[in-house]
Protein backbone atom coordinates (compact mmCIF):
# COMPACT_ATOMS: atom_id res chain seq x y z
CA UNK A 1 0.00 0.00 0.00
CA UNK A 2 1.43 3.36 -1.04
CA UNK A 3 2.00 5.99 1.63
CA UNK A 4 0.06 9.23 1.34
CA UNK A 5 2.43 12.06 0.36
CA UNK A 6 3.15 14.54 3.14
CA UNK A 7 2.80 17.49 0.75
CA UNK A 8 1.27 17.80 -2.71
CA UNK A 9 1.38 21.16 -4.52
CA UNK A 10 -0.46 21.36 -7.85
CA UNK A 11 -0.79 24.14 -10.43
CA UNK A 12 0.88 26.77 -8.22
CA UNK A 13 1.15 30.22 -9.83
CA UNK A 14 2.41 33.48 -8.32
CA UNK A 15 3.09 36.96 -9.76
CA UNK A 16 4.53 40.14 -8.24
CA UNK A 17 3.51 43.48 -9.80
CA UNK A 18 2.45 41.68 -12.96
CA UNK A 19 5.73 39.72 -13.26
CA UNK A 20 5.03 35.97 -13.20
CA UNK A 21 7.45 34.22 -10.85
CA UNK A 22 5.74 30.80 -10.72
CA UNK A 23 3.49 29.31 -13.37
CA UNK A 24 1.57 26.04 -12.96
CA UNK A 25 4.24 24.45 -10.72
CA UNK A 26 3.79 21.02 -9.11
CA UNK A 27 5.82 19.51 -6.27
CA UNK A 28 5.39 16.70 -3.76
CA UNK A 29 7.25 15.09 -0.89
CA UNK A 30 6.77 11.67 0.69
CA UNK A 31 7.44 10.47 4.25
CA UNK A 32 11.12 9.59 4.80
CA UNK A 33 12.20 11.17 1.51
CA UNK A 34 14.94 13.73 0.83
CA UNK A 35 13.64 15.64 -2.19
CA UNK A 36 16.00 18.14 -3.84
CA UNK A 37 14.50 21.33 -5.29
CA UNK A 38 16.87 22.69 -7.91
CA UNK A 39 17.05 25.51 -10.44
CA UNK A 40 19.12 28.52 -11.33
CA UNK A 41 19.02 31.59 -9.08
CA UNK A 42 15.70 33.30 -9.74
CA UNK A 43 14.03 30.07 -10.95
CA UNK A 44 11.38 30.35 -8.20
CA UNK A 45 12.55 27.80 -5.58
CA UNK A 46 12.35 30.14 -2.58
CA UNK A 47 9.04 31.62 -3.79
CA UNK A 48 7.53 28.11 -4.06
CA UNK A 49 8.58 27.30 -0.48
CA UNK A 50 7.23 30.66 0.75
CA UNK A 51 3.90 29.82 -0.89
CA UNK A 52 3.95 26.41 0.85
CA UNK A 53 4.66 27.97 4.27
CA UNK A 54 2.03 30.73 3.97
CA UNK A 55 4.49 33.63 3.68
CA UNK A 56 3.18 34.36 0.15
CA UNK A 57 -0.44 34.03 -0.95
CA UNK A 58 -0.71 31.87 -4.09
CA UNK A 59 -2.60 33.23 -7.11
CA UNK A 60 -3.68 29.78 -8.28
CA UNK A 61 -3.26 26.10 -7.44
CA UNK A 62 -3.85 23.79 -4.47
CA UNK A 63 -1.78 22.56 -1.52
CA UNK A 64 -2.61 19.34 0.32
CA UNK A 65 -1.03 18.09 3.54
CA UNK A 66 -1.43 14.31 4.05
CA UNK A 67 -4.33 14.25 1.60
CA UNK A 68 -6.21 17.23 3.05
CA UNK A 69 -6.33 20.56 1.19
CA UNK A 70 -4.99 23.47 3.25
CA UNK A 71 -4.63 27.24 2.95
CA UNK A 72 -2.06 28.63 5.38
CA UNK A 73 -2.40 32.33 6.17
CA UNK A 74 1.08 32.63 7.68
CA UNK A 75 4.22 30.69 8.63
CA UNK A 76 2.86 29.98 12.14
CA UNK A 77 -0.06 28.00 10.72
CA UNK A 78 2.34 26.01 8.52
CA UNK A 79 4.53 25.30 11.55
CA UNK A 80 1.49 24.09 13.52
CA UNK A 81 0.77 21.73 10.62
CA UNK A 82 4.29 20.26 10.95
CA UNK A 83 6.26 22.26 8.34
CA UNK A 84 9.50 23.94 9.44
CA UNK A 85 12.22 25.84 7.58
CA UNK A 86 15.97 25.96 8.29
CA UNK A 87 16.96 29.18 6.54
CA UNK A 88 20.37 29.92 5.01
CA UNK A 89 20.60 32.90 7.40
CA UNK A 90 20.04 31.12 10.72
CA UNK A 91 17.40 32.42 13.14
CA UNK A 92 19.57 32.03 16.23
CA UNK A 93 19.82 34.81 18.84
CA UNK A 94 23.54 34.73 19.71
CA UNK A 95 23.26 36.25 23.20
CA UNK A 96 20.77 33.66 24.46
CA UNK A 97 21.70 30.17 25.64
CA UNK A 98 21.05 27.03 23.59
CA UNK A 99 18.04 26.25 25.82
CA UNK A 100 16.63 29.78 25.52
CA UNK A 101 16.89 29.56 21.73
CA UNK A 102 15.26 26.13 21.70
CA UNK A 103 12.20 27.32 23.61
CA UNK A 104 12.02 30.93 22.40
CA UNK A 105 8.33 31.88 22.29
CA UNK A 106 7.41 28.40 23.58
CA UNK A 107 8.78 28.60 27.14
CA UNK A 108 7.61 25.97 29.64
CA UNK A 109 5.94 27.74 32.57
CA UNK A 110 4.14 26.89 35.77
CA UNK A 111 1.50 28.72 37.81
CA UNK A 112 -0.57 31.77 37.03
CA UNK A 113 2.51 34.01 37.20
CA UNK A 114 4.19 32.10 34.38
CA UNK A 115 7.32 31.02 36.24
CA UNK A 116 9.74 29.50 33.73
CA UNK A 117 10.67 25.85 34.31
CA UNK A 118 14.40 26.19 33.62
CA UNK A 119 15.48 22.71 34.68
CA UNK A 120 12.86 20.96 32.57
CA UNK A 121 13.71 23.11 29.53
CA UNK A 122 17.43 22.24 29.88
CA UNK A 123 16.59 18.55 30.30
CA UNK A 124 14.36 18.56 27.20
CA UNK A 125 16.98 20.50 25.19
CA UNK A 126 19.57 17.85 26.02
CA UNK A 127 17.06 15.12 25.14
CA UNK A 128 16.27 16.65 21.70
CA UNK A 129 19.96 17.17 20.90
CA UNK A 130 20.83 13.62 22.01
CA UNK A 131 18.06 12.29 19.78
CA UNK A 132 20.06 13.73 16.87
CA UNK A 133 23.35 12.41 18.25
CA UNK A 134 24.58 15.93 19.13
CA UNK A 135 26.64 16.81 22.20
CA UNK A 136 26.14 20.53 23.01
CA UNK A 137 25.96 22.13 26.46
CA UNK A 138 22.37 23.48 26.83
CA UNK A 139 23.63 26.39 28.97
CA UNK A 140 26.29 27.71 26.55
CA UNK A 141 25.69 31.02 24.75
CA UNK A 142 24.55 30.16 21.19
CA UNK A 143 26.82 32.81 19.62
CA UNK A 144 29.89 30.93 20.90
CA UNK A 145 29.01 27.87 18.82
CA UNK A 146 30.09 27.20 15.23
CA UNK A 147 27.62 27.78 12.38
CA UNK A 148 27.19 24.01 12.08
CA UNK A 149 26.30 23.66 15.77
CA UNK A 150 23.86 26.58 15.53
CA UNK A 151 22.22 24.84 12.60
CA UNK A 152 21.85 21.67 14.69
CA UNK A 153 19.99 23.72 17.33
CA UNK A 154 17.54 24.87 14.63
CA UNK A 155 17.03 21.27 13.48
CA UNK A 156 16.56 20.10 17.10
CA UNK A 157 14.00 22.90 17.58
CA UNK A 158 12.13 21.61 14.53
CA UNK A 159 12.26 18.04 15.88
CA UNK A 160 10.92 19.27 19.23
CA UNK A 161 7.93 20.77 17.39
CA UNK A 162 7.13 17.32 15.86
CA UNK A 163 8.00 18.57 12.40
CA UNK A 164 7.00 16.23 9.57
CA UNK A 165 8.33 18.32 6.66
CA UNK A 166 11.69 20.08 7.03
CA UNK A 167 12.77 22.59 4.38
CA UNK A 168 16.56 23.11 4.26
CA UNK A 169 17.80 26.11 2.26
CA UNK A 170 21.51 25.82 1.35
CA UNK A 171 22.17 24.00 4.65
CA UNK A 172 25.88 23.33 4.02
CA UNK A 173 26.86 26.76 2.61
CA UNK A 174 28.83 27.80 5.70
CA UNK A 175 29.77 24.38 7.15
CA UNK A 176 33.10 22.59 7.44
CA UNK A 177 33.48 19.09 5.96
CA UNK A 178 33.13 17.57 9.44
CA UNK A 179 29.94 19.54 10.13
CA UNK A 180 28.52 18.53 6.73
CA UNK A 181 29.17 14.88 7.64
CA UNK A 182 27.37 15.38 10.97
CA UNK A 183 24.44 17.06 9.18
CA UNK A 184 24.12 14.13 6.75
CA UNK A 185 23.98 11.70 9.71
CA UNK A 186 21.16 13.80 11.21
CA UNK A 187 19.31 13.83 7.87
CA UNK A 188 19.60 10.01 7.69
CA UNK A 189 18.18 9.78 11.22
CA UNK A 190 15.25 12.08 10.36
CA UNK A 191 14.52 9.98 7.24
CA UNK A 192 14.26 6.84 9.39
CA UNK A 193 11.66 8.61 11.54
CA UNK A 194 9.56 9.41 8.45
CA UNK A 195 10.40 13.12 8.18
CA UNK A 196 10.21 14.45 4.62
CA UNK A 197 13.05 16.85 3.76
CA UNK A 198 13.02 19.45 1.00
CA UNK A 199 16.70 20.03 0.21
CA UNK A 200 17.60 23.24 -1.66
CA UNK A 201 21.25 23.36 -2.70
CA UNK A 202 23.48 24.21 -5.65
CA UNK A 203 26.08 21.61 -4.67
CA UNK A 204 25.53 18.77 -7.11
CA UNK A 205 27.81 16.33 -5.29
CA UNK A 206 25.63 16.61 -2.15
CA UNK A 207 22.38 16.23 -4.07
CA UNK A 208 23.52 12.95 -5.61
CA UNK A 209 24.89 11.75 -2.26
CA UNK A 210 21.84 12.20 -0.01
CA UNK A 211 18.70 12.88 -2.08
CA UNK A 212 16.12 10.41 -3.38
CA UNK A 213 14.45 12.58 -6.02
CA UNK A 214 15.17 15.90 -7.75
CA UNK A 215 12.54 18.39 -8.94
CA UNK A 216 13.78 21.11 -11.30
CA UNK A 217 12.36 24.60 -11.85
CA UNK A 218 13.38 26.92 -14.69
CA UNK A 219 12.15 30.50 -15.07
CA UNK A 220 9.26 29.82 -12.68
CA UNK A 221 8.09 26.68 -14.47
CA UNK A 222 8.19 23.03 -13.40
CA UNK A 223 10.53 21.19 -15.79
CA UNK A 224 10.36 17.71 -14.31
CA UNK A 225 11.19 15.30 -11.50
CA UNK A 226 13.84 12.56 -11.59
CA UNK A 227 14.86 9.74 -9.26
CA UNK A 228 18.52 10.31 -8.35
CA UNK A 229 19.43 6.72 -9.28
CA UNK A 230 18.01 7.25 -12.80
CA UNK A 231 19.68 10.53 -13.71
CA UNK A 232 23.07 12.25 -13.97
CA UNK A 233 24.80 15.55 -13.25
CA UNK A 234 24.59 16.53 -16.95
CA UNK A 235 20.86 15.66 -17.19
CA UNK A 236 20.01 17.90 -14.23
CA UNK A 237 22.15 20.79 -15.51
CA UNK A 238 20.42 20.52 -18.90
CA UNK A 239 17.01 20.65 -17.18
CA UNK A 240 18.07 23.65 -15.08
CA UNK A 241 19.55 25.83 -17.82
CA UNK A 242 17.85 24.48 -20.94
CA UNK A 243 21.17 23.75 -22.58
CA UNK A 244 24.40 21.82 -22.02
CA UNK A 245 27.00 23.72 -20.03
CA UNK A 246 30.01 21.81 -21.33
CA UNK A 247 33.05 21.72 -19.07
CA UNK A 248 32.46 23.09 -15.57
CA UNK A 249 35.63 25.19 -15.58
CA UNK A 250 37.01 27.24 -18.50
CA UNK A 251 40.44 26.37 -19.90
CA UNK A 252 43.22 28.37 -18.25
CA UNK A 253 45.72 29.50 -20.87
CA UNK A 254 46.86 32.86 -19.43
CA UNK A 255 50.59 33.28 -18.82
CA UNK A 256 51.20 35.13 -15.53
CA UNK A 257 53.18 38.40 -15.83
CA UNK A 258 55.30 40.29 -13.28
CA UNK A 259 54.63 40.05 -9.55
CA UNK A 260 51.73 42.29 -8.54
CA UNK A 261 51.36 41.66 -4.80
CA UNK A 262 53.68 40.08 -2.24
CA UNK A 263 53.05 39.42 1.45
CA UNK A 264 55.99 38.68 3.76
CA UNK A 265 55.52 37.33 7.28
CA UNK A 266 52.03 38.82 7.82
CA UNK A 267 50.77 38.18 11.35
CA UNK A 268 47.96 39.13 13.71
CA UNK A 269 48.47 37.74 17.20
CA UNK A 270 46.16 34.81 17.95
CA UNK A 271 44.71 34.80 14.41
CA UNK A 272 47.47 33.98 11.91
CA UNK A 273 51.25 34.24 11.68
CA UNK A 274 54.12 34.15 9.19
CA UNK A 275 51.91 34.28 6.09
CA UNK A 276 54.04 34.79 2.97
CA UNK A 277 52.93 34.48 -0.65
CA UNK A 278 52.82 36.34 -3.95
CA UNK A 279 50.40 36.73 -6.83
CA UNK A 280 51.29 37.85 -10.37
CA UNK A 281 49.53 39.79 -13.10
CA UNK A 282 47.03 37.53 -14.86
CA UNK A 283 47.36 34.79 -12.21
CA UNK A 284 44.61 33.17 -10.14
CA UNK A 285 45.93 32.18 -6.72
CA UNK A 286 43.54 29.83 -4.92
CA UNK A 287 43.47 29.93 -1.11
CA UNK A 288 42.29 26.72 0.55
CA UNK A 289 41.97 25.58 4.15
CA UNK A 290 39.39 24.46 6.67
CA UNK A 291 36.88 26.92 8.07
CA UNK A 292 38.47 28.89 10.91
CA UNK A 293 41.98 28.46 9.49
CA UNK A 294 42.34 32.25 9.05
CA UNK A 295 41.87 32.59 5.27
CA UNK A 296 39.36 35.48 5.42
CA UNK A 297 41.32 37.26 8.16
CA UNK A 298 44.49 37.24 5.98
CA UNK A 299 42.51 38.82 3.12
CA UNK A 300 41.05 41.45 5.47
CA UNK A 301 44.58 42.34 6.62
CA UNK A 302 45.71 42.78 3.00
CA UNK A 303 42.68 45.01 2.32
CA UNK A 304 43.39 47.29 5.29
CA UNK A 305 40.35 46.15 7.28
CA UNK A 306 42.56 44.54 9.95
CA UNK A 307 45.88 45.93 11.14
CA UNK A 308 48.72 43.37 11.05
CA UNK A 309 51.04 43.14 14.07
CA UNK A 310 53.93 42.12 11.83
CA UNK A 311 54.90 41.59 8.22
CA UNK A 312 55.25 43.59 5.02
CA UNK A 313 53.09 44.09 1.95
CA UNK A 314 54.39 45.02 -1.51
CA UNK A 315 52.36 46.22 -4.50
CA UNK A 316 54.29 46.18 -7.81
CA UNK A 317 57.52 45.84 -5.82
CA UNK A 318 56.87 48.89 -3.62
CA UNK A 319 56.35 48.43 0.13
CA UNK A 320 52.87 49.54 1.13
CA UNK A 321 50.90 49.88 4.37
CA UNK A 322 47.13 50.42 4.25
CA UNK A 323 45.52 52.24 7.16
CA UNK A 324 42.03 51.51 5.89
CA UNK A 325 40.15 49.80 3.01
CA UNK A 326 39.97 53.24 1.35
CA UNK A 327 43.77 53.17 0.94
CA UNK A 328 43.57 49.66 -0.55
CA UNK A 329 40.87 50.72 -3.03
CA UNK A 330 43.00 53.71 -4.10
CA UNK A 331 45.87 51.27 -4.73
CA UNK A 332 43.61 49.26 -7.07
CA UNK A 333 42.44 46.42 -4.79
CA UNK A 334 38.84 45.17 -4.89
CA UNK A 335 37.45 42.80 -2.25
CA UNK A 336 34.37 40.63 -2.84
CA UNK A 337 33.50 39.61 0.70
CA UNK A 338 32.28 36.22 1.90
CA UNK A 339 29.06 37.57 3.43
CA UNK A 340 27.38 39.48 0.62
CA UNK A 341 24.31 40.47 2.65
CA UNK A 342 26.00 42.15 5.61
CA UNK A 343 29.30 43.25 4.02
CA UNK A 344 28.90 43.31 0.24
CA UNK A 345 25.57 45.07 -0.31
CA UNK A 346 23.26 47.70 1.13
CA UNK A 347 20.11 45.61 0.85
CA UNK A 348 17.60 48.44 1.15
CA UNK A 349 19.19 50.36 -1.72
CA UNK A 350 18.53 49.77 -5.42
CA UNK A 351 20.62 47.92 -8.00
CA UNK A 352 21.74 51.32 -9.34
CA UNK A 353 22.78 52.66 -5.94
CA UNK A 354 24.74 49.52 -5.04
CA UNK A 355 26.62 49.51 -8.35
CA UNK A 356 27.37 53.23 -8.01
CA UNK A 357 28.66 53.18 -4.41
CA UNK A 358 32.23 52.18 -5.30
CA UNK A 359 32.23 54.00 -8.64
CA UNK A 360 31.34 57.60 -7.79
CA UNK A 361 34.53 58.93 -9.43
CA UNK A 362 33.62 57.15 -12.64
CA UNK A 363 30.07 58.52 -12.89
CA UNK A 364 30.61 62.07 -11.62
CA UNK A 365 32.40 65.26 -12.62
CA UNK A 366 33.56 67.88 -10.12
CA UNK A 367 31.72 66.00 -7.38
CA UNK A 368 28.36 65.99 -9.22
CA UNK A 369 26.89 62.69 -10.45
CA UNK A 370 26.09 62.64 -14.16
CA UNK A 371 22.73 60.90 -14.71
CA UNK A 372 23.80 59.84 -18.21
CA UNK A 373 27.17 58.43 -17.09
CA UNK A 374 25.47 56.58 -14.25
CA UNK A 375 22.70 55.18 -16.50
CA UNK A 376 25.25 54.02 -19.10
CA UNK A 377 27.44 52.42 -16.43
CA UNK A 378 24.52 50.60 -14.75
CA UNK A 379 23.14 49.41 -18.10
CA UNK A 380 26.57 48.09 -19.13
CA UNK A 381 27.02 46.23 -15.84
CA UNK A 382 23.55 44.63 -15.91
CA UNK A 383 24.18 43.48 -19.50
CA UNK A 384 27.78 42.35 -18.94
CA UNK A 385 26.96 40.33 -15.83
CA UNK A 386 23.57 39.03 -17.09
CA UNK A 387 21.80 40.30 -13.96
CA UNK A 388 18.15 39.22 -13.93
CA UNK A 389 16.43 42.42 -12.79
CA UNK A 390 13.49 44.60 -13.79
CA UNK A 391 15.92 47.54 -13.93
CA UNK A 392 18.30 49.74 -11.98
CA UNK A 393 15.66 50.87 -9.49
CA UNK A 394 14.77 47.38 -8.26
CA UNK A 395 15.68 46.84 -4.58
CA UNK A 396 18.70 44.54 -4.23
CA UNK A 397 17.04 42.61 -1.38
CA UNK A 398 14.33 41.39 -3.80
CA UNK A 399 16.89 39.73 -6.13
CA UNK A 400 17.94 36.08 -5.93
CA UNK A 401 21.24 35.21 -4.22
CA UNK A 402 23.10 34.66 -7.48
CA UNK A 403 22.02 38.01 -8.90
CA UNK A 404 23.00 39.73 -5.65
CA UNK A 405 26.43 38.13 -5.97
CA UNK A 406 26.78 39.47 -9.52
CA UNK A 407 26.14 42.99 -8.21
CA UNK A 408 28.81 42.57 -5.52
CA UNK A 409 31.27 41.55 -8.25
CA UNK A 410 30.14 44.35 -10.59
CA UNK A 411 30.71 47.01 -7.91
CA UNK A 412 34.41 46.23 -7.98
CA UNK A 413 34.78 45.69 -11.72
CA UNK A 414 33.91 49.35 -12.23
CA UNK A 415 37.07 50.53 -10.46
CA UNK A 416 39.20 48.47 -12.93
CA UNK A 417 41.10 46.71 -10.13
CA UNK A 418 44.74 45.64 -10.44
CA UNK A 419 44.18 43.04 -7.69
CA UNK A 420 40.85 41.36 -7.01
CA UNK A 421 40.23 39.32 -3.84
CA UNK A 422 37.23 36.96 -4.06
CA UNK A 423 36.16 35.30 -0.81
CA UNK A 424 33.80 32.36 -1.53
CA UNK A 425 32.67 33.96 -4.84
CA UNK A 426 30.17 31.24 -5.79
CA UNK A 427 28.63 30.39 -2.42
CA UNK A 428 24.87 29.90 -2.83
CA UNK A 429 25.13 30.38 -6.60
CA UNK A 430 23.66 27.99 -9.19
CA UNK A 431 25.74 26.10 -11.77
CA UNK A 432 24.90 28.49 -14.62
CA UNK A 433 25.85 31.61 -12.63
CA UNK A 434 28.98 29.83 -11.36
CA UNK A 435 30.11 29.25 -14.92
CA UNK A 436 29.53 32.95 -15.73
CA UNK A 437 31.64 33.96 -12.71
CA UNK A 438 34.43 31.56 -13.74
CA UNK A 439 34.46 32.99 -17.29
CA UNK A 440 34.54 36.51 -15.87
CA UNK A 441 37.53 35.59 -13.67
CA UNK A 442 39.24 34.12 -16.73
CA UNK A 443 38.63 37.29 -18.77
CA UNK A 444 39.92 39.51 -15.95
CA UNK A 445 43.09 37.43 -15.63
CA UNK A 446 43.65 37.77 -19.40
CA UNK A 447 43.45 41.56 -18.89
CA UNK A 448 46.28 41.29 -16.34
CA UNK A 449 44.23 41.42 -13.12
CA UNK A 450 45.85 39.46 -10.28
CA UNK A 451 43.15 37.37 -8.60
CA UNK A 452 43.15 35.81 -5.13
CA UNK A 453 40.26 33.36 -4.70
CA UNK A 454 39.36 31.95 -1.28
CA UNK A 455 37.08 28.93 -1.58
CA UNK A 456 35.88 25.98 0.49
CA UNK A 457 34.96 24.05 -2.66
CA UNK A 458 37.98 21.96 -3.65
CA UNK A 459 36.78 21.28 -7.23
CA UNK A 460 36.59 25.07 -7.69
CA UNK A 461 40.07 25.59 -6.24
CA UNK A 462 41.51 22.88 -8.49
CA UNK A 463 39.54 23.92 -11.56
CA UNK A 464 40.38 27.65 -11.46
CA UNK A 465 43.76 28.13 -9.75
CA UNK A 466 47.23 28.49 -11.29
CA UNK A 467 48.74 28.04 -7.82
CA UNK A 468 47.18 27.16 -4.47
CA UNK A 469 48.05 28.52 -1.02
CA UNK A 470 46.86 26.18 1.76
CA UNK A 471 46.38 27.66 5.24
CA UNK A 472 46.27 25.47 8.36
CA UNK A 473 45.52 26.96 11.79
CA UNK A 474 46.74 30.44 10.81
CA UNK A 475 49.93 29.29 9.07
CA UNK A 476 50.85 28.82 5.41
CA UNK A 477 50.97 25.01 5.19
CA UNK A 478 51.79 24.68 1.48
CA UNK A 479 51.92 26.41 -1.88
CA UNK A 480 51.05 23.98 -4.69
CA UNK A 481 51.17 24.36 -8.46
CA UNK A 482 47.64 23.99 -9.88
CA UNK A 483 48.40 21.22 -12.43
CA UNK A 484 50.18 19.09 -9.81
CA UNK A 485 47.60 19.55 -7.03
CA UNK A 486 44.76 17.21 -6.15
CA UNK A 487 42.12 17.05 -3.39
CA UNK A 488 44.21 14.65 -1.31
CA UNK A 489 47.29 16.92 -1.27
CA UNK A 490 45.20 19.98 -0.38
CA UNK A 491 43.32 18.21 2.42
CA UNK A 492 46.54 16.75 3.79
CA UNK A 493 48.08 20.24 4.07
CA UNK A 494 44.79 21.78 5.33
CA UNK A 495 44.54 19.26 8.18
CA UNK A 496 48.18 19.57 9.25
CA UNK A 497 49.58 16.50 7.49
CA UNK A 498 52.99 16.41 5.84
Amino acid sequence: MEKTPLVVMEGISKAFSGVRVLENVSFEINPGEVHALMGENGAGKSTLMKVLTGIYERDAGTISIKGKEVHFRDAKEAEEAGIAVIHQELNIIPYLSVTENMFLGKELTVGRFGIIRDKEMKRKTKEYLNRLGIEIDPEIEAGKLSVGQQQMIEIARAVAANTEVLIMDEPTAALTDREIEALFHVIASLKKHGVGIVYISHRMEEIFQICDRISVLRDGQFIGVKAVKDTSFDDIVRMMVGRQLGERFPTRDTLPGPERLRAEGLAIKGVFEGISFSVHQGEILGVAGLMGAGRTEVMEAIFGYRKPDAGKLYIDGKETAFKSPYDAIKAGIGFITEDRKSQGLVLDLSVRENFSLTNLNRISKNGIISDKKEADFIGDMIKKLHVKTSGGEQAVKSLSGGNQQKIVIGKWLGIHPKILILDEPTRGVDVGAKKEIYHLMNELSKQGVAIIMVSSELPEILGMSDRILVIHEGKAAAILNGPEADQEKIMQAATGGE
